[in-house]
């Protein structure tokens, strides 16, 4: 099982902040778990469906989407920010 947060426009529009959720055992990267989170419904898809670019961190670090996912893993998914 891993804890999914969710930030920003992510939060708002799924209407989640966090989750925990078991994936499926071929789930093995970030990248995956993107495209998997894209296949539970309509507006998942428009989320994750590839048109937005979506940031990760694993356990408070930033990483990229080729980073590997562990069971307990907590997993923070959002868009990229910029300040001013």
């Amino acid at each position: 099982m891993i804890k999914l947060m969710y930030f920003a426009r992510l939060k708002e529009s799924l209407g989640l902040s966090h989750e925990m959720i078991t994936i499926p055992s071929e789930i093995k990267d970030v990248a995956k778990l993107i495209h998997w989170l894209s296949s539970r419904g309509a507006l998942w898809e428009k989320e994750f469906g590839g048109t937005r670019i979506i940031r990760a961190a694993i356990n408070l670090n930033l990483v990229a989407n080729t980073a590997e996912i562990n069971d307990g893993d907590e997993i923070a998914l959002f868009p990229p920010v910029t300040g001013g």
